[in-house]
Protein backbone atom coordinates (compact mmCIF):
# COMPACT_ATOMS: atom_id res chain seq x y z
CA UNK A 1 0.00 0.00 0.00
CA UNK A 2 1.43 3.50 -0.93
CA UNK A 3 0.12 6.43 0.05
CA UNK A 4 0.90 9.67 -1.67
CA UNK A 5 -0.26 13.24 -0.19
CA UNK A 6 -0.38 16.31 -1.94
CA UNK A 7 -1.64 19.63 -1.44
CA UNK A 8 -5.04 20.52 -1.48
CA UNK A 9 -6.00 17.31 0.52
CA UNK A 10 -4.79 14.63 -2.29
CA UNK A 11 -3.96 10.94 -1.39
CA UNK A 12 -3.20 8.18 -3.72
CA UNK A 13 -4.35 4.89 -2.43
CA UNK A 14 -3.01 1.72 -4.21
CA UNK A 15 -3.14 3.82 -7.51
CA UNK A 16 -6.72 5.71 -6.61
CA UNK A 17 -7.03 9.14 -6.03
CA UNK A 18 -8.91 10.73 -3.23
CA UNK A 19 -9.39 14.39 -3.64
CA UNK A 20 -11.01 16.59 -0.81
CA UNK A 21 -12.38 13.22 1.14
CA UNK A 22 -11.71 13.40 4.53
CA UNK A 23 -12.07 9.81 5.47
CA UNK A 24 -10.08 7.66 2.35
CA UNK A 25 -11.31 4.23 4.33
CA UNK A 26 -14.18 3.29 6.68
CA UNK A 27 -14.79 0.25 8.29
CA UNK A 28 -18.17 0.12 9.99
CA UNK A 29 -18.09 3.23 12.16
CA UNK A 30 -14.20 3.54 12.49
CA UNK A 31 -12.28 5.62 10.01
CA UNK A 32 -9.18 3.56 9.28
CA UNK A 33 -7.18 5.95 7.30
CA UNK A 34 -8.34 9.59 7.03
CA UNK A 35 -7.36 12.59 6.00
CA UNK A 36 -6.86 15.53 9.28
CA UNK A 37 -5.91 19.19 9.25
CA UNK A 38 -2.76 20.59 11.33
CA UNK A 39 -2.12 23.77 12.20
CA UNK A 40 1.66 24.86 12.42
CA UNK A 41 2.27 28.49 12.96
CA UNK A 42 -0.97 29.65 10.95
CA UNK A 43 -0.73 27.34 7.86
CA UNK A 44 -2.96 24.73 7.58
CA UNK A 45 -2.27 21.51 5.86
CA UNK A 46 -3.16 18.23 5.69
CA UNK A 47 -1.73 14.88 6.69
CA UNK A 48 -2.88 10.81 7.26
CA UNK A 49 -4.25 9.64 10.01
CA UNK A 50 -4.12 5.83 10.59
CA UNK A 51 -5.18 3.85 13.79
CA UNK A 52 -3.62 0.59 13.98
CA UNK A 53 -5.36 -2.25 15.54
CA UNK A 54 -4.07 -5.75 16.79
CA UNK A 55 -6.37 -8.38 15.78
CA UNK A 56 -8.01 -8.58 19.30
CA UNK A 57 -8.95 -4.73 19.01
CA UNK A 58 -6.64 -3.68 21.28
CA UNK A 59 -5.81 -0.25 19.57
CA UNK A 60 -1.91 -0.02 19.79
CA UNK A 61 -0.81 3.14 18.12
CA UNK A 62 -1.26 6.03 15.90
CA UNK A 63 0.19 6.77 12.80
CA UNK A 64 -0.14 10.52 11.97
CA UNK A 65 2.13 12.17 9.22
CA UNK A 66 4.67 9.91 8.92
CA UNK A 67 5.29 9.15 12.51
CA UNK A 68 4.05 6.67 14.61
CA UNK A 69 2.41 7.10 18.29
CA UNK A 70 1.68 4.41 20.47
CA UNK A 71 -1.56 4.56 22.14
CA UNK A 72 -1.71 3.70 26.10
CA UNK A 73 -2.97 0.35 25.12
CA UNK A 74 -0.43 -0.23 23.19
CA UNK A 75 2.07 0.72 25.67
CA UNK A 76 0.37 -1.64 28.06
CA UNK A 77 0.94 -4.40 25.76
CA UNK A 78 4.47 -3.83 25.33
CA UNK A 79 4.83 -2.55 21.78
CA UNK A 80 8.06 -1.45 20.78
CA UNK A 81 8.43 0.84 18.01
CA UNK A 82 11.84 1.40 16.46
CA UNK A 83 12.05 4.76 14.48
CA UNK A 84 15.03 3.57 12.10
CA UNK A 85 16.56 5.77 8.93
CA UNK A 86 13.62 6.33 6.88
CA UNK A 87 11.28 3.94 8.45
CA UNK A 88 9.35 3.09 11.61
CA UNK A 89 8.65 -0.81 12.30
CA UNK A 90 6.42 -1.68 15.26
CA UNK A 91 6.85 -5.40 16.58
CA UNK A 92 4.60 -7.04 19.09
CA UNK A 93 5.76 -10.04 21.28
CA UNK A 94 9.15 -9.94 18.71
CA UNK A 95 6.77 -10.08 15.75
CA UNK A 96 6.74 -7.01 12.90
CA UNK A 97 2.95 -6.07 12.59
CA UNK A 98 3.85 -2.43 11.19
CA UNK A 99 6.74 -1.11 8.49
CA UNK A 100 5.86 2.78 7.82
CA UNK A 101 9.02 3.95 5.18
CA UNK A 102 9.00 7.88 4.35
CA UNK A 103 10.90 9.54 2.61
CA UNK A 104 11.41 13.87 2.58
CA UNK A 105 8.29 15.50 2.73
CA UNK A 106 4.93 13.94 2.73
CA UNK A 107 5.20 11.03 1.01
CA UNK A 108 5.31 7.53 2.57
CA UNK A 109 4.77 3.64 2.47
CA UNK A 110 3.17 1.77 4.60
CA UNK A 111 3.31 -2.00 4.41
CA UNK A 112 0.69 -3.42 6.56
CA UNK A 113 -2.68 -5.15 6.96
CA UNK A 114 -5.22 -2.80 9.04
CA UNK A 115 -7.14 -4.65 11.65
CA UNK A 116 -10.83 -2.85 12.56
CA UNK A 117 -11.42 -2.69 16.40
CA UNK A 118 -13.89 -6.00 16.12
CA UNK A 119 -10.62 -7.76 15.07
CA UNK A 120 -11.82 -7.77 11.45
CA UNK A 121 -8.72 -7.67 9.16
CA UNK A 122 -8.93 -4.79 5.63
CA UNK A 123 -5.92 -6.08 3.33
CA UNK A 124 -5.22 -3.46 0.48
CA UNK A 125 -2.45 -3.62 -2.23
CA UNK A 126 -1.05 -2.14 -5.41
CA UNK A 127 -3.76 -4.07 -7.69
CA UNK A 128 -6.53 -3.16 -4.70
CA UNK A 129 -9.54 -5.12 -4.54
CA UNK A 130 -10.81 -4.44 -0.94
CA UNK A 131 -10.19 -7.57 0.69
CA UNK A 132 -12.50 -8.06 4.94
CA UNK A 133 -11.46 -11.31 6.77
CA UNK A 134 -13.51 -11.96 10.14
CA UNK A 135 -12.26 -12.50 13.31
CA UNK A 136 -11.47 -16.66 12.39
CA UNK A 137 -10.07 -15.55 9.17
CA UNK A 138 -12.76 -16.44 6.85
CA UNK A 139 -12.90 -14.10 3.63
CA UNK A 140 -16.09 -12.32 3.16
CA UNK A 141 -16.17 -11.52 -0.65
CA UNK A 142 -16.96 -7.40 -1.32
CA UNK A 143 -18.75 -7.55 -4.85
CA UNK A 144 -15.67 -8.46 -6.55
CA UNK A 145 -14.29 -5.03 -7.55
CA UNK A 146 -11.34 -4.30 -8.76
CA UNK A 147 -10.83 -0.73 -8.13
CA UNK A 148 -7.59 0.79 -10.36
CA UNK A 149 -6.62 4.46 -11.25
CA UNK A 150 -9.98 5.99 -10.22
CA UNK A 151 -10.30 9.47 -8.59
CA UNK A 152 -13.02 10.25 -5.96
CA UNK A 153 -13.56 13.58 -5.60
CA UNK A 154 -15.62 15.98 -2.60
CA UNK A 155 -16.91 12.61 -0.75
CA UNK A 156 -17.36 12.37 3.21
CA UNK A 157 -16.25 8.63 2.69
CA UNK A 158 -14.34 7.07 0.07
CA UNK A 159 -14.74 3.56 0.55
CA UNK A 160 -16.75 2.01 3.14
CA UNK A 161 -16.48 -1.49 4.08
CA UNK A 162 -18.88 -3.68 6.35
CA UNK A 163 -18.39 -6.68 8.30
CA UNK A 164 -21.70 -8.10 6.21
CA UNK A 165 -19.20 -7.48 3.46
CA UNK A 166 -20.95 -4.70 1.88
CA UNK A 167 -18.96 -1.94 0.38
CA UNK A 168 -19.74 1.44 -0.25
CA UNK A 169 -17.13 3.68 -2.84
CA UNK A 170 -17.99 7.81 -2.79
CA UNK A 171 -20.03 8.16 -0.13
CA UNK A 172 -21.19 11.95 -0.06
Amino acid sequence: MELIIQSPPRITLATNTFINVPIVLKYEDTPLIEMVEVIRKQNISFTTQIPVYHSDGTYLAKIKGNRVYPTEEGKNANIEIRNLQGKFIASLDNREIFVLTHSIGTNFKADAELYAPEGHLVKCSDAPKPELFDVKGNSIQVGGVTMRGNTIQNMTIGVWLRKDGSCSIGVP
